[in-house]
Parts: C-alpha cells; sequence; structure tokens
C-alpha cells in the first residue's frame, strides 16, 4: 500500500480520499477549507496544515483541483510540491486542465525527478462516492503502469489514452459532447412538458429508443424518471455548471488552435454562459433545462 497525498478534497476529492483509505492506503491531505480537512480526518487520514507539508511524505501525490492555475501554484515553483515532494515521487492529475498546461506540468515534474500523468475523470460525485469513476490518463507506459493501481482504488474505468496530455484532450472532448446531449435532452423534456407529454412517459420510451444517452438514462434533467439525478434535489451539484463552463472554454479554445469545427460546442458554451449570467452556475449542469424553460 502506498503513503499518498492528496491535494483538493472538494466534492470530488473527500469521497476519493475516502476510497484510497478503504483500499488501505495512508492519505494524508490538505485543502483550504478547515471542514473539508476536519472530513479527511474523521475518515481515517491525516489532515496536514499545507500543500507541501502533504506531500513531504509521499509516494504519490493527487490532485483534484478547479483549474490549470490552481494546479501550477500548488505544483511549481520554489514553494511548489513539485520541489516539496520526495524524488521519485509519483504525480496524478486528476483536475481537468488544458492539454498545453498538462504537458507543461509533465515536463516540470519530470524536471524535478517524478513522474506524472494527467489522469481527469468522469462520473460526478455519485461516481466518486460509489468508487466507479471513469479516468482517462495521459503519460508515459512506466508512469501509467504505476498509477493504474492508485486509480483503480478510486474508479472502475482505467483508460491509458496516450502521451502526457492524452488524458486532458479525452476529457474536454467528452464534456463537450455531454454537455451538447444535456442540452438536447432539455430541450426534449421541455417539448414533451408543452405537449402534455409526461416525463416519466418520455423517460420510459426514450431511455430504451434511440435518444439514449447517459445524461438522459442516469443523469434526467426532469424531476421524477431518475430520484438520484439532482434534478430531485432543486440541482444540488453533482458538477456545477460553472465546471462545466470552464470546460467548454477550453475545449472550445483546444477547438479554436487545433482548427476543428465545433458549432454546438460554440451554442452549448453561449448557453452555459447564460447560466451563469443568470446567476445559477452553483446549480448542477443538469439545470439548464430551467434556463432552456425560460425560468431564468
Amino acid at each position: 500500500m502506498a503513503r499518498i497525498a492528496f491535494i483538493g478534497l472538494g466534492n470530488m476529492g473527500l469521497p476519493m480520499t475516502r476510497n484510497l483509505l478503504a483500499a488501505g492506503h495512508a492519505v494524508t491531505g490538505f485543502d483550504l477549507d478547515d471542514a473539508n480537512r476536519a472530513a479527511l480526518a474523521e475518515a481515517g487520514g491525516t489532515a496536514a496544515e499545507s500543500a507541501t507539508a502533504a506531500v513531504a511524505e509521499a509516494e504519490v501525490v493527487v490532485t483534484a483541483l478547479p483549474a490549470a492555475r490552481h494546479v501550477k501554484a500548488v505544483c511549481l515553483g520554489e514553494d511548489g510540491i513539485f520541489a516539496a515532494a520526495p524524488r521519485g515521487s509519483l504525480f496524478i492529475d486528476c483536475s481537468t486542465i488544458d492539454v498545453a498546461s498538462a504537458r507543461e506540468l509533465t515536463s516540470a515534474a519530470e524536471a524535478a525527478g517524478h513522474e506524472m500523468v494527467d489522469s481527469p475523470m468522469s462520473g460526478g460525485v455519485g461516481g466518486a462516492t460509489a468508487g466507479t469513476l471513469t479516468f482517462m490518463v495521459g503519460g508515459t507506459d512506466a508512469a501509467f503502469g504505476k498509477a493504474r493501481p492508485v486509480l483503480e482504488a478510486m474508479g472502475k474505468n482505467i483508460f491509458h489514452a496516450g502521451g502526457p496530455g492524452a488524458g486532458a484532450a479525452a476529457k474536454i472532448c467528452n464534456n463537450m459532447m455531454l454537455a451538447i446531449q444535456m442540452i438536447a435532452v432539455s430541450e426534449g423534456f421541455n417539448l414533451a412538458e408543452k405537449l402534455g407529454l409526461p416525463a416519466q412517459s418520455l423517460y420510459n420510451i426514450s431511455s430504451t429508443a434511440t435518444a439514449r444517452c447517459w445524461s438522459l438514462n442516469d443523469y434526467c434533467p426532469a424531476p421524477g424518471p431518475v430520484p438520484t439525478s439532482p434534478a430531485n434535489r432543486d440541482y444540488a451539484p453533482g458538477f456545477a455548471a460553472a465546471l462545466m463552463l470552464k470546460d467548454l472554454r477550453i475545449a472550445m479554445e483546444a477547438a479554436q488552435q487545433a482548427g476543428a469545427h465545433t458549432p454546438l460546442g460554440s451554442m452549448a458554451t453561449q448557453i452555459y454562459t447564460l447560466m451563469d449570467l443568470a446567476g445559477e452556475s452553483g446549480k448542477d449542469f443538469s439545470g439548464v433545462i430551467r434556463l432552456l424553460a425560460g425560468e431564468h
């Protein structure tokens, strides 16, 4: 079992640490929120007073932070965790960041004598809690081989997408498709309501027909059909709309740089920007159904 430092004990990170602990790993964690650090200690982990203190004796360091700027601020520089961790540590970044930043961080980690993989995840808080996350991993074969046992304690599907940055690329493509699908499903349920078709009836039919997808079958944005979906708890995240908008903006920047045409991705970005401007960015991204219905 490994000595693991975990930086970022938020909605995703905290349940991930619980699964690492359940697998027998020793986990020391840090988060800016006192309550999150206390929750880790209550679960059997060790709460550190700083990120650098958390990694002081680590063999593996997992980061799960909101954006690239946060990962860079924690990792880089003389006071960063690349410098503070024992030489030869394995870094696993589970944040969703842009490809260029993922490659920059991997190069910096290697220069400091470490190995690193970019390993963004999919599955939401439910997947983090159940240990059924999907990890999309970018890095060398050797680094992936070392990271896999740790990731298997937190997830069900572990994919080696390719070299450094490939995990980040897979994640932004995935989330762009997810955002588009959620908007499509939301429009379908809003139209059904206007036509007098009950949400449950549409769900029963479409979840077994050609419109079936995760956004419909597992995370239905209409209240009722999927009891575990955020729609049944006033769209408490889950996966916040603010994070979806961040991922879409990363995808659109990547598309522009790569010369890829993504008109639906661009439209989805505009729609989630409107959700943000309506003050709903803290709600689950499936709450876009209310925006599209004219409720905000």
